[in-house]
């Protein structure tokens, strides 16, 4: 039976993040001004890691093989909540994502958990994600077993708006390119073969597709390469092409769709396709009701209702939090660091997740997310009933919002 009741358990978890306000902030900031692409996150490795050294919980490093990735556990036999910290950046523009509050935030909940875990018969794990932008981080990690022996997982992402979750879809990478011929441009064109009106075409296939599309899906790409002189009629084009869908399921016919608009531009202009999916497509986040029904009321204790993107304006993106949220219960809402007008993936929003909003997102967020710990542990029933929700969306049957 727990030794602490719940009231007493979260004022706790709140004064230990206030307590480590100083460290939890300088974590923050020392990430921001040194962002790292996916798996090249070595600092934020280092930094994390040496937190969690100070404070006593022997973190592994390097877990699963991963060598960004790590994982501190502390806690009883009890209920295990896995605690996700996300700190890649993004090429050029830095924390415009805002994974460094992700990863003080997710730092402070779990080390002020830590202090509760054992009277109330819980486990925290401090889960550290490398490449999340578009690495499959999670993905691999949970491959390698790192969410095998878990309950329920949870993590909170910046925003402009506190908002229950972030409309997620489905993603998979594509990458395609096009072999043709080279001949001098102006003195012999016709015994060339163009690879880059080849891409052109394909790319206009696509454009032309885009008209007819389901809500909610998305399809965007870029020219990787597109010949070498103006003067050489181009044998090589290559394009990156993110296809999404509101689910996996959706996602499959969408990407066919696609792939035969591509392909068709090779048939017209004469030139060779090639195509290659990438591996470990992004789902949908399930965001599992039950347990965020436990985040927002704690949320609004510190003064940050919920609101309903469908209704305040939501953000649509992926993640791959979702292939972590079909296997166990899991939770992914936002928290306001910024205007509502200002997008994330945005110099201006990295400006913002650096200053005063992005160090109350992070103190407030490890609050709500450590109080919810409290909640697992403290009721079993809630637990239960997260884990018969989550069966009833794997059936697929997925509880409406």
């Amino acid at each position: 039976m727990p030794s602490m009741d719940v009231a007493e358990a979260k004022a706790r978890v709140c004064a230990e993040v206030d307590r480590r306000a100083d460290v939890l902030l300088e974590v923050s900031h020392h990430l921001h001004a040194h962002p790292e692409l996916g798996y090249e996150e070595h600092e934020a490795h280092a930094t994390l890691t040496g937190v969690l050294d100070r404070e006593g919980l022997a973190p592994t490093r390097h877990a699963y093989d991963l060598p960004t990735a790590f994982e501190a556990a502390h806690g009883a036999d009890g209920p295990t909540v896995v605690v996700c910290l996300e700190y890649d950046a993004l090429p050029g523009i830095g924390h415009a994502c805002g994974h460094n509050i992700i990863a003080a935030a997710g730092l402070g909940a779990g080390l002020a958990a830590a202090t509760v875990a054992e009277a109330l018969g819980g486990r925290v794990v401090l889960l550290g994600t490398p490449a999340e932008e578009g690495g499959a981080g999670k993905i691999v990690l949970a491959e390698r077993g790192a969410f095998a022996d878990a309950d329920a997982a949870l993590m909170v992402h910046p925003a402009g708006a506190d908002l229950r979750w972030m409309t997620t879809i489905a993603i998979q990478q594509l990458r395609v390119a096009y072999e043709g011929k080279a001949a001098h441009a102006a003195a012999a064109p016709w015994e060339g073969r163009n690879a880059l009106d080849a891409a052109v075409l394909g790319y206009m296939n696509v454009a032309a597709l885009r008209q007819h599309l389901a809500p909610g899906e998305r399809v965007h790409g870029i020219f990787t390469a597109a010949g070498e002189r103006p003067n050489v009629v181009p044998r090589h084009a290559a394009m990156e092409w993110y296809v999404r869908s509101p689910t996996l399921a959706s996602l499959e016919p969408l990407k066919e769709r696609v792939l035969g608009c591509l392909h068709a531009g090779a048939h017209a202009a004469g030139c060779g396709f090639t195509h290659e999916w990438q591996p470990r497509p992004y789902a949908d986040v399930r965001d599992n009701l039950v347990l965020l029904a436990a985040y927002e009321a704690n949320s609004e204790t510190l003064g940050r209702p919920l609101a309903d993107p469908r209704l305040a304006g939501g953000v649509v993106g992926s993640t791959d939090m979702g292939n972590v949220s079909y296997l166990v219960p899991s939770i992914h809402p936002m928290i306001k660091v910024s205007p509502p007008d200002v997008a994330i993936h945005t110099a201006e929003f990295a400006e913002y997740a650096g200053g005063p909003d992005g160090d109350r997102a992070v103190l407030d967020g490890a609050k709500a997310m450590a109080m919810t710990l409290v909640d697992l542990w403290a009721g079993p029933a809630l637990l239960a009933e997260a884990r018969a929700e989550l069966a009833g969306a794997t059936e697929g049957t997925p509880p409406s919002p």
